[in-house]
């Protein structure tokens, strides 16, 4: 039984994996057997991996397929509403419960990531492993769950705002002062900067968006 739900943890993670990072992207049918065979897995943990990812409406039904979802503009801006106030809350309790070496791998993290200016898949991965380290160091391990949550549907974007045009300097300026914001303990500073980070990423992807709209009429 253990190595039964291990399988199916393990299948679950690795399709959240695969549309996370892009290999199966919006639109995309995903086959039971073709998932097991690039996996390694037996068919029935990915049977119960989609079904599960179907009840967080990651995946939908189309026909007798399973196609991983996408989002409208509606639910777009309300998962942004709703990631935004999320977000600004883990700054908050991470101004005052962040660890001085938590804050300096924040730091770090900054430094290191202006290597990858001028590469957006590269700074995607390299901005989801930055907020999750401030969800860490809010130190609330069920606004971690919520976030963790958020970040799945964030997977359902076809484009990262930070291909937009100066986008990813601009980022890395604002979480510089998000971890200057948390270092001072300055929660109320931190809150306001995280959320205008968030308010800007979602307006450089309306902006990407009408331009990919714009050149397919």
């Amino acid at each position: 039984m253990k190595d039964a739900k291990n399988s199916q943890k393990d299948a679950y993670a690795l399709i959240l994996d695969a549309i996370d990072v892009g290999v199966y992207r919006p639109g995309d049918r995903l086959v039971e057997s073709e998932l097991a065979e690039r996996f390694g897995v037996s068919r029935t943990p990915i049977r119960e991996a989609l079904q599960r990812l179907e009840t967080q409406s990651l995946l939908v039904r189309d026909g007798r397929s399973l196609i991983v979802a996408s989002l409208n503009h509606n639910q777009l801006a309300e998962l942004y509403v709703v990631r935004g106030e999320l977000e600004g809350l883990a700054a908050r309790l991470a101004a005052r419960h962040a660890t001085d070496e938590e804050i300096n791998v924040l730091r770090a993290m900054v430094e290191e990531d202006r290597a990858l200016l001028g590469d957006p898949s590269g700074m995607s991965r390299a901005n989801r492993r930055f907020h999750k380290q401030v969800h860490l160091a809010s130190h609330n391990v069920f606004l971690v769950q919520q976030l963790d949550l958020v970040h799945r549907s964030m997977a359902l974007m076809a484009t990262t705002s930070l291909a937009a045009e100066g986008r990813g300097e601009k980022a890395l300026e604002e979480h510089a002062a998000i971890v200057e914001a948390i270092a001072d303990h300055d929660g109320d500073r931190a809150y306001q900067a995280l959320k205008s980070h968030i308010s800007t990423a979602f307006e450089a992807r309306l902006r990407l968006d009408a331009t990919s709209f714009a050149n397919e009429l």
